[in-house]
């Protein structure tokens, strides 16, 4: 695994790799966490490049590897929470951290986010699109002022309903980004185009 982005790069601890000049360079085990290849990672890896996070406190909930936290904290967020259900994940998450000596800015969090106190000036959460319907509330209870919000993991052919409880909580939909993955057969979302969302109050 080889992944790049603006001034990072992720790679498999198997992988040979020489920086190039300004290039910090993270290497990750998945174990059985979700692939840092997918549509739905890169597109949040994508915003989060984009987002100002020198200084921020970032939540990252299904940290699952914890990849999304690891963008996060080398381009500057002050603090990493990762939450997630499952133990191994936070177990990945933390190995990554520590193997990447980013465990200084990291807490990782076994359960739910409703355990987790404000604010953060970011959220990021790549969760399929039941969940984010369940979590509206709970991210808007979770965000500091001018806070950020980074979604993915649901077809553009699911989009409105979302978006529609965000218009209702206050969020407006900053950027849109879509990516496209090829599949034998229609999923049955009906789409094989992937979304993220920035969105800001």
């Amino acid at each position: 695994m080889l992944l790049r982005l603006p001034g990072l790069v992720f790679k498999s601890s198997w992988r040979p790799y020489r920086a190039r000049p300004g290039e910090k360079v993270l290497t990750l085990r998945t174990g059985n966490a979700f692939p840092p290849g997918h549509p739905t990672t890169r597109l949040c890896l994508e915003l989060l490049g984009e987002t100002p996070l020198a200084g921020k406190r970032l939540l990252d909930v299904g940290c699952g590897s914890g990849i999304l936290a690891l963008a996060a904290a080398a381009w500057g967020a002050k603090l990493c929470v990762g939450v997630d259900l499952y133990g191994a994940a936070i177990l990945q998450s933390r190995e990554n951290a520590r193997r990447n000596r980013l465990d200084g800015t990291f807490l990782l969090v076994r359960g739910s986010s409703e355990c987790l106190h404000p604010a953060f000036q970011v959220v990021v959460a790549n969760l399929p699109l039941a969940v984010q319907l369940t979590k509206v509330e709970e991210f808007t209870r979770l965000e500091a002022n001018d806070a950020t919000l980074i979604l993915s993991g649901f077809k553009d052919t699911q989009e409105e309903e979302l978006k529609e409880l965000y218009t209702r909580a206050g969020w407006s939909l900053k950027r849109r980004l879509t990516r496209d993955e090829w599949c034998i057969e229609l999923p049955p979302e009906k789409s094989y185009t992937w979304v993220a969302w920035q969105l800001e109050r």
